[in-house]
């Protein structure tokens, strides 16, 4: 079974405009393509499979859904294109409509997770959440001692929680997504679970900037998986750059060039950017302290300074 994730609200070439806030930005259907993509590359396999595809609104949508309120959002525009706005809390409007041309419209679907009723999920609150708000700013944007607090805060005081938040760090920054407020694990596993990555749409909206507050985070914290680290200095190399591994994974997908080439390059550029970062943890509390090695048994708790 599949589930629609997004559908095209731009084209590849065009960036986030500069005046958008993050929680005003665009969710794009090719960056949940992207992402599942990179997070394979990455090897973390915590995105479900998601594909781009071509989807006729009529055929496939509007003449099968058995939902009647969403049947009753469909209409055809002035410029005689079939549209939909469908239910949701917020944007789900005529002025925010998706329409076809004249009822083809790209989409991302993604697999299902298994039902709730087989596996619950719990909902977390990302320690590092933005404000969300046009003027105030997080906690963790004004206190430099932050990660310390969090350290000490269960579920982070104990297990590979930290280090699973440390790696949504780095994939966030590598694809300049901003809106990671909250995260989901499996509830059965307790702590002893990894985070899900889903929600991914709002990554990939610009090639020509480096959100550096993405990784707050790891230069608060300076922890980091060794599996996670070798990963990318290994992608950092020429013969495995991220960008080459990433088109030759994304060509595949149906609405291939899923990606234009501007963001693969950016992906290089940000890779060396958080080695940079890591650079200089390990310059400031030694390798030890910085790298915790997962590739030989289960991690000790977060260590205290």
């Amino acid at each position: 079974m599949f589930a629609v994730l997004g559908t095209q609200v731009q084209t590849r070439e065009q960036e986030t405009p500069p005046d958008f806030f993050y929680f005003s930005d665009f969710e794009r259907h090719n960056a949940e393509v992207a992402a599942f993509h990179l997070d394979k590359i990455l090897d973390f396999r915590r995105v479900p499979p998601v594909a781009g595809r071509l989807v006729n609104m009529t055929k496939e949508i509007r003449d099968v859904t058995r939902d009647k309120k969403l049947w009753r959002t469909f209409f055809i525009s002035p410029a005689n294109n079939v549209c939909f706005y469908g239910e949701c809390s917020y944007y789900c409007s005529t002025e925010h409509a998706l329409c076809g041309k004249p009822d083809q419209i790209e989409g991302s679907l993604a697999a299902f997770l298994p039902d709730l009723a087989l596996a619950k999920r719990k909902t977390w609150r990302n320690p590092w959440r933005r404000s969300y708000h046009k003027r105030k700013k997080a906690e963790w944007e004004v206190d430099p001692d932050y990660c310390e607090e969090v350290k000490q805060t269960p579920p982070y005081d104990s297990g590979t929680r930290l280090l699973d938040i440390m790696d949504m760090t780095v994939f966030d920054f590598l694809m300049g997504n901003m809106d990671r407020h909250h995260y989901e694990t499996f509830e059965k596993f307790g702590n002893e679970t990894f985070i899900i990555h889903l929600d991914n749409g709002r990554g990939f909206g610009k090639h020509s900037h480096d959100e550096v507050s993405i990784l707050v985070p790891l230069t608060q914290c300076c922890r980091i998986r060794k599996s996670t680290h070798l990963r990318l200095q290994l992608l950092a190399k020429e013969e495995f750059k991220l960008s080459l591994l990433m088109s030759e994974s994304l060509v595949r997908d149906r609405l291939s060039p899923v990606l234009i080439q501007q963001h693969l390059q950016a992906m290089d550029r940000r890779v060396r950017q958080v080695l940079n970062v890591l650079s200089d943890c390990v310059e400031k509390e030694g390798y030890s302290y910085v790298v915790e090695d997962d590739l030989q048994g289960p991690a000790p708790p977060p260590r205290q300074r």
